[in-house]
């Protein structure tokens, strides 16, 4: 049997994602919250094994609750959904202890999917933030492949303008380059220099 906890300040929203998870014979609602603060309290009190968090929760959000829950119940799994295609959001999520983020546009099509992964511990991505992940990974692959093609002596003075006060479109006025291979090259300098000190 997977318990599923269900977060989300809508009741229409909980009903429907109720009336998806009890479809599985093997699955139940054992707890809903209507705002993050809910959440927190009725996870700590039902333990489920699986928390279905709305990022954009009253009182405290999904991100807090997921904090929260996992550091009081690491071995309950956190599944964001939300409407924000962001990475940088996607990302914190995941740092804070979520294992899934789902788009409200995926849901019918991946939470089958996710909780069945997440009852087996293990993280699931799909749909649209697979893609979203992919190409963040792709576009940081790509600063890093410019940043090691660089010519070597311009990485002291791309730093040593930066401290000068020059912006990096300044900076990449002056030795002809593009702003992005400019960020690229002090994002590498920096890096460089906190690994070797």
């Amino acid at each position: 049997m997977i318990r599923i906890l269900i977060a989300d300040d809508h009741e229409v929203t909980r009903y429907g994602i109720r009336g998806m998870l009890e479809r599985q014979s093997d699955w139940k609602v054992i707890a809903e919250a209507s705002n993050g603060k809910e959440a927190i309290s009725k996870a700590i009190d039902t333990k489920p094994d699986v928390a279905i968090l709305d990022y954009a929760m009253p009182l405290t959000n999904g991100l807090e609750a997921t904090r929260q829950i996992r550091a009081r119940l690491p071995q309950t799994e956190v599944l964001i959904f939300t409407a924000y295609e962001d990475n940088d959001l996607i990302e914190r999520c995941f740092r804070a202890g979520a294992r899934s983020y789902l788009l409200k546009s995926d849901m019918q099509r991946q939470l089958r999917s996710a909780i069945e992964f997440l009852a087996m511990h293990k993280p699931f991505i799909g749909g649209k933030v697979a893609e979203i992940l992919l190409n963040s990974f792709w576009r940081r692959m790509h600063l890093l492949a410019l940043a090691d093609e660089r010519p070597p002596e311009r990485e002291p003075n791309v730093l040593q303008l930066l401290a000068q006060g020059h912006t990096t479109e300044q900076i990449a006025r002056r030795f002809n380059m593009d702003v992005k291979l400019v960020k690229a090259l002090v994002n590498y300098a920096l890096h460089k220099r906190l690994i070797l000190r």
